[in-house]
């Protein structure tokens, strides 16, 4: 029997459903190229968070994102929704 893997998200690390976006790690605006496959949500929220000017000081290392409290709760509350779960995300205030 053949066990296939599908993609997951870099994130959350769930699995991907329909809909995936290319997040730079590196913001294009600041001559990032490398994308890593993220869900619509997860992409948003990463936004959401950090401004491109922080995302370029990070680079690829997710545990610094996730070291964020707010985007760590969201990947906590969103790691049991289904691939294509959809919600409006919200800045922190």
């Amino acid at each position: 029997m053949v066990e296939v893997v599908r993609p997951s998200c870099w994130l959350c690390e769930r699995a991907l459903g329909r809909r995936v976006q290319q997040h730079h790690p590196v913001p294009k605006a600041k001559k990032g190229r490398e994308t890593v496959p993220v869900h619509p949500i997860c992409h948003r929220a990463i936004h959401a968070n950090f401004t491109n000017a922080q995302l370029a000081r990070i680079g690829a290392d997710r545990g610094a994102l996730l070291a964020e409290e707010a985007l760590a709760r969201f990947v906590e509350w969103v790691a049991d929704k289904p691939p294509d779960f959809h919600a409006p995300t919200r800045k922190p205030r």
